[in-house]
């Protein structure tokens, strides 16, 4: 019996030695997980760190200098500390632009993103010429913003094309280019023609993705077309809205080639089109002080930034927090899946 005792005894450490072993594989296979996904990922960090952060970097350290671009700021410029970026946020000019930037990513929404839904809907049904329509709708976008510039600065002169076409309809010819009032609501229209075709197809992806039985239940209990767009298509399609927003800021926060072409770089500050883009390239290359321009670049950068993280922070996270594998995501996602199966079944509700 104290024999059998001590082989016990014995057998227990060894047992439990062999089952903390065990528990060490995780650790070992987590650990090369890591090892494989920082070699998968390096040749993609330094890239990134090379085009983008390297970039930035520089782009800071030029900006404590008044530097003509010729040789390295610290030979053959004047180390002026944080005068350009001070002189940059005071100048009424830039304000302006900012000012005209943020008008512009807010008018591109407004005027964007219900036209977009509405197309969608339309090329979403099944007729005779859907993809004519569609190609049409979507070839601005892919046509080169130089072409299209030109193109359209020729059309909208005071004797260009358009105005000759309200005079011969009795209508008097507007000065889409140089009044202040009526540039603006130009480019928003230009912007608008140019890039709606992007928005159409990212609607349109998003709505092919949703479940037909969703549809056909809805039918069979009665539903109408436009009760059950209200009820299950744009709720359902609401993600793929909210990356559409996302990308649309970014693109307008950075708007510079039709501004450039369409106006230049001193008369879009007269008639009240300048960026931020266009006040930076202004500054900087066309006034000769690369020191300036970089300074503003960065400026323009925390601004995207800031507007960026803001954005994701209050309403991408929903979206990013399916791409997350940690236990605390997961519950997070679970009860959001829970919550939105009950908001569609409430929709549903409504649909009946």
């Amino acid at each position: 019996m104290t024999e059998m005792n001590d082989a016990v005894a014995v057998g227990r450490p060894v047992a439990e030695t062999k089952k903390r072993g065990g528990e060490r594989k995780p650790s070992s296979g987590k650990g090369r997980r890591n090892l494989e996904i920082s070699i998968l990922s390096a040749p993609a960090i330094i890239l990134f760190c090379c085009f983008v952060i390297l970039p930035i970097i520089l782009g800071a350290y030029y900006g404590f200098y008044q530097w003509k671009g010729f040789g390295t700021p610290a030979e053959n410029g004047k180390f002026v500390g944080l005068q350009n970026y001070i002189v940059a946020l005071k100048d009424p000019n830039f304000q302006q632009a900012i000012l005209h930037t943020f008008e512009i990513v807010i008018g591109s929404l407004v005027i964007q993103g219900p036209l977009a839904i509405l197309f969608a809907l339309l090329l979403n049904q099944k007729f005779k010429g859907r993809g004519l329509i569609r190609t049409l709708i979507f070839v601005p976008y892919v046509v080169s913003e130089v072409i299209v510039g030109t193109g359209w600065s020729l059309l909208l002169q005071k004797k260009g094309a358009v105005n000759q076409i309200l005079e011969s309809l009795g209508l008097h010819g507007v000065d889409w280019l140089a009044d202040p009032k009526v540039a603006i609501w130009t480019l928003l229209l230009l912007i608008s023609w140019k890039y709606i075709g992007f928005a159409v197809i990212l609607m349109l992806a998003g709505m092919q993705s949703i479940p037909e039985e969703l549809y056909e239940a809805a039918k069979v209990d009665g539903a109408g077309f436009w009760q059950i767009q209200k009820s299950i298509t744009l709720p359902l399609l609401a993600p793929t809205l909210r990356i559409w927003v996302f990308l649309s800021m970014i693109g307008s926060l950075q708007l510079f080639d039709l501004v450039y072409i369409i106006w230049g770089q001193y008369v879009s500050t007269t008639a009240g089109v300048s960026t931020m883009a266009t006040y930076m390239v202004r500054e900087g290359r066309g006034a000769g002080n690369y020191g300036y321009g970089s300074a503003v670049a960065l400026i323009i950068f925390v601004i995207s930034l800031i507007v960026a993280l803001t954005y994701q922070h209050f309403v991408l996270n929903r979206d990013l927090d399916g791409a997350l594998t940690d236990k605390k995501a997961s519950k997070k996602r679970r009860k959001r899946q829970t919550a939105e199966d009950e908001a569609l079944a409430v929709a549903m509700e409504g649909v009946k």
